[in-house]
């Protein structure tokens, strides 16, 4: 009866996890699409957005403490029952995989600084931003080296991410960024570091093509925060049983 009501209690957390979530990504959700924009009605905007801000760190607030609570009920029920804790370990593997949890490990910091301007009349230009799909190719590069995880000022990378020019800024999972880049990967740091810095490589590229500042750095035990957005599949399901056969 035990296992029961503790299945029952996590299935009703994982219930207010996806809520909260969902609280989080309609508050960002609004914007508007007209052209000029009275300043009057610019500040109310201004308003709007700051609420929009503050609801949604007060969701992240209590996301995370559903998720210690959700934790610890999976842990005193895996502590009971063989079968449950073999489907846990297994359910932590693909929150793992999905980047649905904070990790660390040994890796890599790779920081990436547009050229300091010396001239007073040359444009004010990210040369990064402007080439932006050269973080792509690093982000390829990173995993080609068997990254386990990877994130662009702390926006964690997963398979869903869309890294794309937006105006002046380059959006990392819908979330506007700009230089500097601290590109942080957990895995093995010297596979990781030869991959990309090899004589032609993409370290070589940014630095002699673009005249960027590219510095790496180690540490043996890197923190990258988890995805904080909603993975959605609109045209993907499961084949059922049924269907297989």
């Amino acid at each position: 009866m035990k296992k029961y009501i503790g299945i029952a209690v996590s299935g009703l957390l994982a219930i207010a996890v996806g809520m909260v979530l969902a609280v989080q990504m309609s508050s960002t959700a609004g914007s508007d699409q007209g052209g000029l924009v009275p300043y009057s009605k610019l500040k109310d905007y201004e308003v709007a957005l700051s609420e929009a801000r503050n609801e949604k760190e007060d969701a992240l607030e209590e996301l995370t403490l559903l998720q210690e609570r959700l934790q610890t009920i999976e842990r005193e029920m895996s502590a009971e029952d063989a079968v449950l804790d073999g489907l846990l370990s297994e359910t932590e593997k693909y929150r793992l995989i999905t980047g649905a949890v904070d990790v660390h490990g040994p890796g890599i910091i790779i920081t990436i600084k547009d050229p300091v301007v010396t001239d007073e009349y040359q444009d004010d230009i990210s040369i990064i931003t402007y080439h932006y799909e050269e973080l792509l190719s690093l982000v390829n590069k990173l995993k080609e080296a068997g990254a386990e995880a990877i994130s662009i000022n702390d926006h964690r990378i997963v398979q869903t991410t869309e890294i794309s020019l937006a105006g002046q800024n380059i959006n990392i999972n819908g979330s506007a960024t700009a230089p500097p880049y601290y590109i942080k990967a957990i895995g093995n740091p010297t596979t990781m570091e030869n991959a990309i810095s090899i004589r032609g490589g993409i370290v070589e590229t940014l630095k002699k093509n673009y005249n960027l500042t590219v510095d790496i750095s180690t540490d043996e035990d890197l923190v990258i925060p988890r995805y904080n957005g909603v993975i959605t599949f609109r045209y993907a399901k499961p084949v059922t049983e049924s269907e297989e056969e």
